[in-house]
């Protein structure tokens, strides 16, 4: 199991791309949540398997979109963390 955290930047707040994210993350069966940070950024942490993960980064990130995603994206960071046994599910926050 890994965990990412992933910050997208664009045009992602207001236009339901973390109930986006939250329902594709519970199809990859991946636990953790999205939430919108005060700057305008996306912050999604997600852990499950590598290809999991994979999946979820290439449609946060892909242009143009083939998943239907909401808004624009325009940036994006990656960190790589340890994974938390504490989160369950995949929620926005």
């Amino acid at each position: 199991m890994e965990r990412a955290v992933i910050r997208v930047d664009g045009y992602v707040q207001g236009v339901g791309f973390r109930w986006w994210v939250m329902g594709l993350g519970r199809e990859l069966g991946l636990t953790g949540y999205a939430e919108n940070l005060v700057d305008g950024r996306v912050e999604v942490h997600a852990q499950g398997s590598t290809e999991a993960l994979g999946t979820l980064i290439r449609a946060l990130i892909e242009q143009p979109t083939r998943r239907g995603r909401p808004g624009r994206v325009t940036d994006h960071t990656i960190d790589w963390t340890t994974p938390d046994p504490s989160l369950r599910g995949f929620s926005v926050r």
